[in-house]
């Protein structure tokens, strides 16, 4: 099945794992203000403005991730002082679906001792607090749906992804917070 992009969550740690059809010659980077998706040297140029993207940041203990630049958005909300139900619902009311042949959603989510997922579609913005691991997705999992427990590390979530029976992988982060520091790693199905 293809779920597109997509998030697992839980209070302290997070995944999030680039699944593609169209565009598949990507990796994840760390840079600065957090991991970012990007064209692999070898990826054919494109225009499309959803292919690089920022999808993991830490702020001040807590883990932000997602599925296009509204993350950004979340993690300044979220610095600001922000609860993370608000930091979620401004950024995605904002950002709305992308505005593509397919009209994707905008998924995010916040651990930072507690888990909260958003998703906007073009048909509704639901913001939530979960009580279990979940999963979104971008596609036919748009709804936060429980799973099973995330691996204890950052390089297992990552690793976990990527094996994931879903289609058309390419590439994954995981991290984990101790409520203070946030560590993450990545894996590119090499």
């Amino acid at each position: 099945m293809y779920i597109g992009r997509y998030l697992v969550v839980d209070a302290d740690r997070m995944g999030y794992r680039v699944s593609s059809r169209s565009f598949p010659a990507r990796t994840i980077t760390a840079g600065e203000d957090g991991y970012r998706v990007v064209p692999t040297a070898d990826a054919e140029e494109t225009t499309n403005p959803y292919v690089s993207y920022t999808c993991l940041r830490a702020v001040d203990g807590a883990i932000v991730g997602g599925n296009g630049s509204h993350v950004d958005t979340v993690a300044e909300k979220l610095a600001r002082g922000y609860p993370p139900r608000d930091a979620l619902a401004l950024a995605l009311l904002a950002y709305d679906y992308e505005a593509d042949a397919y009209r994707t959603p905008r998924i995010a989510a916040i651990a930072d001792g507690a888990a909260v997922v958003g998703i906007v579609t073009d048909r509704r913005i639901q913001v939530e607090a979960v009580e279990a691991p979940s999963l979104v997705a971008t596609y036919e999992q748009t709804r936060p749906t429980a799973v099973d427990p995330l691996p204890a590390s950052a390089t297992a979530i990552a690793d976990a992804l990527m094996a994931a029976p879903y289609e058309h992988a390419v590439c994954a982060v995981g991290a984990v917070t101790d409520g203070e520091q946030v560590t993450a790693a990545t894996d590119d199905g090499a």
